[in-house]
Parts: C-alpha cells; sequence; structure tokens
C-alpha cells in the first residue's frame, strides 16, 4: 500500500476543446474511511464524453465540478479496509470513485464484482453504465423489432458496440459509422454488424448509407450529432424511432450550432425522436447488469476495452475520447494486484 495518495483534480474551466490545463495533479494522504465507507484501491477508472458536460459552470443532468474538485467518475478496485459489514478487505467492488491512487467509496452505492464473468475492465464498459445505457437505450426507447434497420453512430464507442449487437439479437440489420478502418473491421467482422461506415473516408454520407440501408432506417441510436445525423433523418422511415443518447460532436462548443433544420423531415413519416439517460431506468439496473452478464458469458456479446497505463495519463485518456483513440471502452489501469509474501 502506497503511504500517499496521487489524486487529478478539474484545475481550469476549458473554453472548447480541454487541454492539459484543465487537469492538475495533487499528491496529499491516503483518505480514511468512515462508518459506512470503503477504502479503494483503485485498478481501473473510466473516463466518459459526459464528463465534458461537467466542465461546463452550467446546469446539466450531471452536477458540474467546482474549480478544485477532484475529477470523478467510476472506478473498479479492491477494498483496502471495511467500514462496512457488506464488505471486507480484499473484496473487488466498482462504484462512483475519483481519478487517485485510493478512493472512498459509500458501501451502500457499490455493487460487486464478480472476474470469472468478465475482466475488471469489462464492469466500467459492457456491464456498467455504458453496457445499461445501450440495453435501456435501444430496448425502451429505440423499440427495434425483427427486419428493422438500425443504425448507430459512435457505433465503436462504449455504448454504440453494445446497441448494435442487442439489435442482431433482435434481428435487426444494423449498420454502424465509426472514424477507421480498423473500427469498421472490428464492427462487421467481430461483433457481426452487417455494414460500417468509415464517416472520415466518407464524402456524401447520404449516398453511404443508400448502400449500407437501402430499405431506410427504422431505429437511429445517436451518439454523435453533427452531420452524420444530418444524413441520417433524411433516410427516416415511417414510424422511424431516433435515440439520442449523446452528441460528442458537439461537446466542446461554445455556441449554439446551427445546421439544417431537421424537425419538417420528422413530419411525414412521424418520427419519434426522445433524450435518454440511464439513470431514469435505476430502479431496473439488475435486470440489465443479469442479462449483460448472461450474453458476455455466452460469447453472444463481445467487448473491448482501450486501456490507457499509469494514472498519470488519465487527462490523456480522456481527450483521446473527442480524436476517437479508443475502441470500445476507454479505461484507465491504475495498480495492479498486490501480492503476498
Amino acid at each position: 500500500m502506497r503511504n500517499s495518495n496521487r489524486e487529478w483534480v478539474f484545475a481550469q474551466r476549458p473554453d472548447g476543446e480541454p487541454d492539459m490545463d484543465s487537469f492538475e495533479l495533487r499528491e496529499g494522504d491516503v483518505p480514511e474511511p468512515q462508518h459506512g465507507e470503503l477504502l479503494v484501491r483503485v485498478r481501473y477508472l473510466s473516463v466518459d464524453p459526459y464528463m465534458r458536460g461537467r466542465m461546463r459552470d452550467a446546469e446539466s443532468y450531471a452536477e458540474p465540478w467546482d474549480v478544485g474538485d477532484p475529477m470523478a467518475g467510476a472506478v473498479v478496485g479492491e477494498v483496502v479496509e471495511s467500514e462496512s459489514d457488506a464488505y471486507d478487505p480484499g473484496d473487488l467492488v466498482t462504484g462512483n470513485g475519483t481519478w487517485a491512487d485510493y478512493s472512498v467509496l459509500d458501501a451502500d452505492s457499490v455493487a460487486p464484482v464478480d472476474p470469472s464473468v468478465a475482466d475488471l475492465p469489462a464492469y466500467l464498459g459492457v456491464l456498467g453504465m455504458p453496457g445499461r445505457t445501450a440495453y435501456f437505450g435501444l430496448l425502451e426507447v429505440g423499440e427495434p423489432n425483427p427486419g428493422d434497420t438500425v443504425v448507430v453512430s459512435g457505433a465503436a464507442g462504449a455504448v454504440g458496440s453494445v446497441v448494435g449487437q442487442i439489435a442482431k439479437r433482435n434481428g435487426c440489420r444494423v449498420v454502424g459509422f465509426a472514424g477507421t478502418d480498423e473500427k469498421v473491421e472490428w464492427l462487421t467482422e467481430d461483433l457481426g454488424f452487417d455494414a460500417a461506415i468509415n464517416y472520415k473516408q466518407v464524402e456524401d454520407y447520404r449516398a453511404a448509407l443508400d448502400d449500407a440501408a437501402p430499405g431506410g432506417v427504422d431505429v437511429y441510436f445517436d451518439n454523435v450529432g453533427g452531420p452524420i445525423t444530418d444524413a441520417v433523418f433524411t433516410k427516416l422511415n415511417l414510424d422511424a424511432r431516433v435515440a439520442v443518447c449523446g452528441q460528442i460532436a458537439h461537446y466542446n462548443d461554445e455556441g449554439v450550432p446551427t445546421g439544417p433544420r431537421k424537425l419538417p423531415q420528422l413530419i411525414s413519416v412521424r418520427a419519434k425522436v426522445q433524450g435518454l439517460l440511464v439513470g431514469d431506468y435505476a430502479t431496473r439496473f439488475e435486470e440489465a447488469s443479469e442479462q449483460l452478464g448472461e450474453w458476455v458469458v455466452s460469447g453472444a456479446i463481445s467487448h473491448r476495452e482501450s486501456v490507457v497505463d499509469g494514472l498519470e495519463n488519465a487527462p490523456d485518456a480522456f481527450l483521446g475520447l473527442f480524436s476517437g483513440d479508443n475502441i470500445g471502452k476507454q479505461v484507465v489501469a491504475v495498480s495492479e494486484p498486490e501480492t503476498t509474501n
């Protein structure tokens, strides 16, 4: 066990795209858990696009950080000290912690981690918030039917890659947008997508959709926004459903973006557009976790994590989300299992 604790704090609100000036690494004492809390040695931490919204001094579904606050997010780690009857030292848990070597977690708010089901990073991806977002977003908002064509933007990311696989399990034709040939190959060769479009290599998204989804689009799961969404909206079928999960193309915008006016395109096809927040389904998280776990164990759903080594590289891992560095879920490896002599 370390004698001190490194922790990243939010140092400065960014103007546009964040850079390293937004982060500061501080070193202090290892925190002490109080009654009902756990001291957890962080093994892996999660970096997620939604965190960009927390950097703004504005109301949002996720409470904004104050300058000087610890960078916070989901972690997987090993209990070092327990002030709860529910967990013992050595137990593996996942919950909301901080970008740090050690983090104090509320014992009532963590979940146990079973490494026999999947490796630890998967509990920040397919078996964590991104997986649950895909599960509820597609099934409850997208409402896919057998034979539907489902289009997913950000398809090679943590959420989109799971969305596409669940859609295939529901008998759908699945088309994904991704930003490299490697990602396109992963989607079609490994995950079973029927088609994938490298949006960085295609000039006309509408023409690409004509080839990949000649029958139009019944369900659009949007993680990106921007020109891809503009194109998909021109291909929506009658009674199409649009699940708006993220808009990473706009997260660094300082003004309100303008572009094609989409609403008239919804009238004739009577399409439904609905935003989604996974927290709205909190009472059903156990349902999603059990089903996703079964699919992972059986091999019905594949997953991939992009692992950045070292707590000191956590900001780089976060910034890499906006340049598309990751395939699957982006996580940071903070520590190795402790060995006993």
